[in-house]
This record gives structure tokens, sequence and C-alpha cells, in this order.
């Protein structure tokens, strides 16, 4: 996976868990998150946009995501993005990309 360290705040890296592209961010107050990477509006990788506080904009529509709870915030999407777990073991970051955090 990545380390805490190597996270920088308010940027998203793509990581592929188990097949499944997932944006991980770590926000403005230290808290990781990881959503899914794919806009459910145009198909685009959410880890290539922009992080302000406690969502992530999509670069290409400008669709806004909560990093907690995956909806979307604005249109042109309206579908919310998958909301994974994370564990923070030993400065390691661990998502489980079988499981769904229930909001």
């Amino acid at each position: 996976m990545t380390s805490y360290e190597e996270l920088v705040e308010n940027q998203a890296i793509r990581v592929v868990v188990d097949g499944i592209p997932i944006a991980v961010v770590k926000d403005s107050s230290g808290a990781v998150h990881a959503i899914g990477d794919t806009c459910t509006h145009g198909e685009i990788s959410l880890s290539e946009g922009f992080v302000e506080d406690e969502t992530l904009e999509c670069w290409a529509h400008g669709s806004q995501f909560s990093l907690v709870t995956g909806k979307p915030l604005n249109l042109p999407a309206y579908e919310p993005v998958p909301v994974y777990p994370v564990e923070l073991i030993d400065g390691d970051v661990y998502i489980d990309p079988t499981a769904t955090k229930e909001i």
C-alpha cells in the first residue's frame, strides 16, 4: 500500500487494490480518506482532481465528492462513489476494497 508519511496533505493519489482503483487523500486535518477513483459522471480518475477540505473535485467537469460520504455535492454527477474503510497500522495505510463504509 503506502505509508502515511508519503501522503501529501490535500493531494489525492491513485492506488489499485485487488483490481479496484481508489483515490486516497490526507485532508488538512491529517485524516486519511479512500473513495472510488472513478467519477460517476464521466469515467474520469478523481485522483487527478483537486482536494479542498473534505471534498475531491473532478478536474474534467467540476463535480465535487464528499471524502466522508462519497456523495456528489454538485452536478453534473448525481451518483455517489464508494467510500472504503481506512486503517493506519504502524504508519502504513491499509484499505479494505471489499467493504464500503456505512454512512
